[in-house]
């Protein structure tokens, strides 16, 4: 998910590996339901829109009301904006850029993998670091963030995109969570490759997905900033080939949407798998837009998508 030097060698690898793989056996899109809920949030004659293509590998799609999609290129190294029309415009050029949000003062917040660190972005393309260390250690290379219902920064830090010949020093792979003073605080080390992460809408669950391991696991979340309670939420099996979980957004209902393989896995908040949303190319990331937050946006290797849908998004940073 990065310029090739900077690339950790089993992303690499299965970067390599999966591109090869899917040139070899093209998909198409096709909605899969394993429940009838499925299309109570997906409608059956659904048209997957090609939204821009012709990037090196997409992630952390974030909507903007004045009608674009912020899109990072984790093997370019920047991050544009994306317009209806397909034109693209660069913000900053970075070294691997990942996941972003916007937080509560709309600032886009990305995970700078090569920085290893959590930075802010402006408009201008300029960059403030937030955080790159933890307990005096360098941060491994953040992958994904999302505001808490405390309107805190939340984060994974997985060891997927550590810079090749860089040392890892804090000696797992935690999830943190970053106060407004800049303090940034372990919340759990349980995963052995944390990567996608949300919140329920009522802000009493929190769900990470480990790419490794190839599950969701949930935590009971309370207002003293805590995890409790650790479990398997679900498990996303596949073959080496077909994606593992990645990105997560959840809708006002509480039905989250994981990357996973061939596509988008649709689950309801008690762990049912409900159908699969399968995808021309392998899906890292996924974001509501439009007015109405009733579209997803999809960053899906070289392309991003568009998928308009019955259900509307749960957007943490507009929350109050």
């Amino acid at each position: 998910m990065k310029v090739v030097r900077a690339l950790g060698f089993h992303f690499l690898a299965w970067l390599c590996f999966t591109s090869a793989l899917a040139a070899q056996n093209p998909r198409t899109f096709e909605l899969q339901a394993m429940s009838p809920r499925f299309w109570d949030l997906v409608d059956r004659n659904a048209k997957l829109q090609t939204f821009a293509g012709g990037f090196g590998f997409t992630e952390g799609p974030v909507w903007d009301p004045a009608g674009f999609v912020y899109v990072s290129d984790e093997k370019i190294n920047k991050i544009f904006r994306v317009y209806p029309d397909g034109r693209k415009d660069e913000v900053i050029a970075l070294g691997d850029p990942d996941g972003n949000t916007y937080d509560r003062q709309h600032r886009l917040i990305d995970c700078a993998s090569v920085l290893r660190a959590i930075i802010a972005v402006t408009p201008e393309g300029k960059y403030k670091i937030l955080a790159d260390h933890y307990d005096g250690k360098k941060l491994n290379s953040p992958n994904d963030v999302i505001v808490g219902p405390d309107g805190a920064l939340y984060f994974t830090d997985p060891t997927l995109d550590l810079v090749a010949g860089e040392k890892q020093e804090i000696p797992f792979q935690g999830v943190y969570r970053l106060d407004g003073k800049g303090g940034v605080h372990l919340l759990t080390k349980d995963l052995t490759q944390p990567n996608g992460l949300a919140f329920s809408p009522d802000g009493k669950r929190f769900y990470v997905d480990d790419s490794e391991k190839r599950n969701i696991r949930v935590y009971d979340f309370s207002g003293d900033g805590l995890l409790r309670n650790g479990r398997i939420f679900g498990e996303e099996p596949g073959q080496k080939d077909d994606g593992v979980p990645d990105g997560i957004k959840v809708d006002k209902s509480g039905n989250l949407f994981v990357t996973g393989p061939k596509g988008l896995w649709v689950w309801d908040a008690r762990g049912n798998h409900l159908g699969t949303i399968v995808l021309p190319e392998q899906p890292a990331n996924l974001t509501w837009g439009d007015n109405d937050y009733r579209t997803l946006y999809i960053t899906a290797t070289t392309s991003v998508y568009r998928l308009e849908m019955k259900t509307q998004g749960f957007i943490p940073y507009l929350e109050p």
